[in-house]
């Protein structure tokens, strides 16, 4: 039988400190070579500005495999749809049959938050405890509730190009007990942060590396896959030591790298690690306090299938979703 699990099932059975550790060790068995992630390529869809990205992953020891189908429709805000929008597929390895079919917008809004969380945490110095956020939606949500697992945040600055915006995450968050700011302007927010999470859907920089201060962490997560897209400019990219998740997906489908290679503002050389290698020692981590430290998010599916595991294992316990039998 086939399990479905709506947007709501899903919510009613995630937890972030456990997609976290998965997330995790997601990442350290494909640098382990226990796990497998091939590259992708996204499909332009003629006639619209659309792209449809396959991504599939296996996970270690035969625990599931399957594929997210990402769609990233750029005139969906004008229709009142999300940007993005995504559907996974998990599949039993040892005989091929289909398992579940899970919405992907809430396993991507915690599974991205939950890669954030895993880079901070090998990354971030120690005792940074305020934490800066370009972006007030979801993703900003999330962001905090994963970022203060791994760092004693104390202090949140926010901006957002509205400040309605910025007022309703301040809201939603009203019972964190954070001390939430609403920045005047980006340069605020990075200038006082210790660690930064970029989350809008830019194409163009919203923020400058020549703001960064000394010790700063930046998780740059918003900007789309796409080689045109990026939130952070060539001299933000060249003055940090960064990390990405996926060397082959960087290099492919993020903007922030593509560009400042194109610009010369760095070489390949800059973006060889990955997260996974930081994790297992193969790469170094934080070099000393005084450090920029970037991790780059464009997002891969071993994140996503790990999550989609544990949920599936949950609903099938609690009894959450629909079943079918598609041979049928």
């Amino acid at each position: 039988m086939v399990r479905i699990l709506t947007r709501s099932d899903v919510r009613s059975l995630i937890s972030m400190d456990e997609v976290i550790d998965a997330v995790q060790k997601a990442h350290e068995d494909l640098t382990l070579g226990r796990a497998d992630q091939p590259e992708r390529h996204a499909a332009r869809t003629p006639g619209t500005d659309a792209h449809l990205i396959p991504m599939t992953a296996a996970l270690a020891d035969g625990q599931a495999g399957g594929v997210k189908l990402l769609a990233d429709v750029p005139a969906n805000p004008a229709r009142e749809l999300p940007r993005q929008q995504s559907t996974i597929v998990l599949v039993n390895p040892e005989n091929g049959v289909c398992e579940a079919f899970l919405d992907g917008g809430a396993i991507t809004q915690y599974r991205t938050a939950a890669a954030s969380a895993v880079a901070t945490r090998c990354l971030a110095r120690p005792d940074a405890h305020v934490l800066g956020l370009i972006g007030a939606g979801a993703q900003a949500r999330s962001h905090l509730a994963a970022i203060a697992q791994v760092r004693p945040i104390d202090r949140v600055l926010v901006w957002s190009r509205t400040e309605a915006s910025a007022r309703a995450f301040r809201d939603a968050v009203a019972d964190s007990g954070l001390n939430i700011e609403l920045a005047g302007s980006p340069e605020q927010v990075v200038r006082g942060s210790d660690v930064l999470c970029t989350l809008t859907p830019a194409a163009t920089p919203v923020v400058s590396g020549r703001w960064f201060g000394e010790g700063l962490h930046v998780n740059a997560v918003g900007a789309p896959p796409r080689r045109d897209h990026r939130e952070i400019d060539s001299e933000g990219i060249a003055r940090a030591r960064v990390v990405v998740d996926s060397l082959d997906t960087a290099l492919a489908e993020s903007g922030a790298v593509s560009i400042a290679l194109e610009e010369g503002a760095i070489t390949v050389d800059h973006v060889r690690d990955e997260l996974g290698e930081v994790l297992t020692g193969a790469k170094p981590g934080r070099r000393d306090d005084a450090q920029i430290t970037l991790f780059n998010s464009v997002g891969v599916p071993i994140q996503d299938i790990a999550t989609a595991r544990i949920l599936v294992d949950r609903a099938r316990d609690k009894g959450i979703g629909i079943e079918i039998s598609l041979p049928e």
